[in-house]
C-alpha cells in the first residue's frame, strides 16, 4: 500500500485529498523552480545587449555569470541549517522574497558593479532552494514515487526556460534587458501571494504536537533507525558519487544558461531572433527526459532492482551520453546534425539532481536529507562558479568565438565523462545504508559505554 504523509507528518492512504494536496505542494514547487532559473535564462538571453550597453568584454562577462556561484556554495550550507528550525511554507516564501529584493536593481538602468552585487546576493538565497524543494517533496512521497515528484520539482529547470525563453526574449528585443527583470519581479510577486493562501497557515517554528504525530513521523521514514553524527554521512563515498554526479549535471546547467545562447548566435552563426526559439529545445527534450527517467527509475525499483541500478547508474548513463554528445559536437561541421548533439548535449543536466538526490534519500534519516542535499548543492555549485568564467576566457582568447566554444566544450565533454562514470561507481545507496547502520550500532555502544 502507498503511502504518503500530511504536512506536519500523519500518514495517509494514497488517493485520500491530502495525497492530492501533496501533488498541489510539488505543483507550487515545480513553478518556484521555474522561476528559480528563469531569472537565470534572463541573464543568458541578454548577454548580447548586456555586454554592448555596459561594454563588457566575454571574460566580463563571463565573471558576471560566475559571480551567482560566489556565495551558492555558503547560501546553500547555512540557510539549510537555518531553515530546519522553521516550517517549510516561510523558508520557501522567504526565499522567493529575497530573489525578488535581488532583481529589483536590474529594472532599471545600473552600473556594472551593482549588477555584479546583485548576481552575488541573488546567488546567496538560491543555494538552499533545490536542497530544500528535493527534502520537502521526499517528505512527502514513499520511495517509489519519490524519483518522480522530484523530477517533477526539478522539471522547473527546463520548464522556467523553456516558458520564459521566448517570452523574455520579445521583452527585452521589444523593450530593453531591464524590463525582463520587472516582468520577472511582478510574476514572482504573484507565486509569493498565491504560495501563502494555499500552503497551510503552519506557524513559523517548526514542531510536532503530539507523540502520535513523533510516532507517525518515524514510522514514514524507512531510515528512522540510522542515527549517527552528521559528519559521518560526509564521509561516505556514495556522498562523493552524488557530488561528482552533480557536479557533472551542473556544468551543463551553468553553461546552459549563461553561454548557450551565446554560442548558438556566435558560435553556430544563427540570428538572436532565431536563438529565441532554438534555445527552448534543450528545455523542451530535457524536461521530457527527466520526467522520463524518474518514472523509469520508480519503475526499476518496484520491479525489484537495487536503488544502485535504479538510480546510480542510470544517473551515471545518461550523463556519460551528455558527455560524448558534447565531445562529438565540437568535432563536427554546422548542420542539423550538429544541432542535433547540441540539443542532446543539454538536454540531460538534471537528471542527477532528481534521481540521484532520491539514491540518497534511500539511504538519509529525513531529518538529515535537507543539510546532506545542502552539502551536495555546495559542492556541486563550484561548477557553476568555475565553468561559465573559463568558458569565457577560452572564448575571449581563440582565434575566432567559434573556435573558442569548441575547444571550451571538448573540454566540458570530457569532465563530463570522466565525473559520470566515476560518481555512477562511487553512489551506492545499498552499501551506504549498511555502512550507517554498523556506524548507528558502535554510536549506541559508546553512548551506553559513556554512561
Amino acid at each position: 500500500m502507498a503511502v504518503t504523509t500530511i504536512l506536519k507528518g500523519t500518514p495517509t492512504r494514497s488517493g485520500t485529498p491530502t495525497t492530492r494536496r501533496n501533488w498541489g505542494i510539488v505543483l507550487m514547487l515545480l513553478i518556484f523552480s521555474m522561476l528559480n532559473f528563469a531569472d537565470k535564462a534572463a541573464i543568458g538571453l541578454a548577454s548580447k545587449p548586456i555586454r554592448e550597453s555596459m561594454d563588457l568584454s566575454a571574460s566580463q562577462y563571463g565573471l558576471l555569470s560566475s559571480a551567482f556561484f560566489w556565495l551558492f556554495a555558503i547560501g546553500a550550507v547555512v540557510l539549510t541549517a537555518v531553515f530546519r528550525k522553521i516550517s517549510y511554507t516561510w523558508a520557501v516564501g522567504i526565499l522567493m522574497f529575497t530573489w525578488i529584493l535581488t532583481m529589483l536593481p536590474l529594472t532599471t538602468q545600473t552600473t556594472f558593479g551593482v549588477l555584479l552585487a546583485s548576481r552575488i546576493a541573488l546567488g546567496f538565497f538560491e543555494g538552499p532552494a533545490h536542497a530544500l524543494c528535493q527534502s520537502i517533496v521526499h517528505g512527502l512521497f514513499p520511495a517509489e514515487k519519490r524519483a518522480t515528484a522530484g523530477a517533477v520539482v526539478t522539471a522547473g529547470t527546463s520548464l522556467g526556460p523553456l516558458i520564459s525563453a521566448p517570452v523574455l526574449t520579445w521583452i527585452i528585443l521589444r523593450w530593453d534587458w531591464h524590463a525582463s527583470f520587472i516582468f520577472l519581479v511582478g510574476v514572482s510577486l504573484a507565486w509569493i501571494v498565491t504560495w501563502f493562501f494555499f500552503a497551510d497557515r503552519l506557524p513559523f517554528r517548526k514542531r510536532i504536537d503530539t507523540d502520535e504525530e513523533k510516532k507517525a513521523e518515524t514510522a514514514i521514514d524507512p531510515n528512522g533507525d540510522i542515527d549517527v553524527p552528521f559528519y559521518r554521512l560526509l564521509m561516505l563515498p556514495s556522498f562523493w558519487g552524488l557530488a561528482l554526479l552533480s557536479f557533472a549535471g551542473y556544468l551543463i546547467t551553468s553553461l546552459k544558461v549563461t553561454w548557450l545562447p551565446a554560442f548558438m548566435n556566435e558560435g553556430l552563426g544563427y540570428s538572436m531572433k532565431t536563438v529565441g526559439t532554438l534555445v527552448a529545445i534543450p528545455y523542451v527534450s530535457a524536461m521530457v527526459i527527466l520526467l522520463g527517467t524518474g518514472m523509469f527509475s520508480g519503475w526499476l525499483i518496484k520491479r525489484g532492482f537495487s536503488s544502485r541500478v535504479a538510480r546510480s547508474f542510470l544517473t551515471s548513463a545518461c550523463l556519460l551520453f551528455a558527455g560524448v554528445c558534447m565531445i562529438t559536437f565540437t568535432q563536427l561541421p554546422s548542420g542539423p546534425l550538429q544541432l542535433l548533439l547540441v540539443v542532446c548535449a543539454f538536454s540531460i543536466n538534471s537528471i542527477a539532481f532528481a534521481i540521484g538526490f532520491a539514491g540518497a534519500s534511500d539511504f538519509l534519516p529525513a531529518h538529515q536529507r535537507a543539510a546532506f542535499f545542502g552539502c551536495i548543492v555546495a559542492a556541486y555549485s563550484v561548477a557553476g562558479m568555475v565553468a561559465p568564467y573559463v568558458l569565457g576566457l577560452i572564448v575571449e582568447n581563440a582565434p575566432t568565438p567559434a573556435e573558442g566554444y569548441s575547444n571550451g566544450f571538448f573540454i566540458v565533454g570530457i569532465v563530463i565523462c570522466v565525473f559520470g562514470v566515476a560518481g555512477g561507481l562511487m553512489l551506492n545507496p545499498a552499501r551506504a545504508r549498511a555502512r550507517l547502520l554498523e556506524l548507528t550500532a558502535i554510536h549506541a555502544i559508546r553512548k551506553q559505554a559513556a554512561q
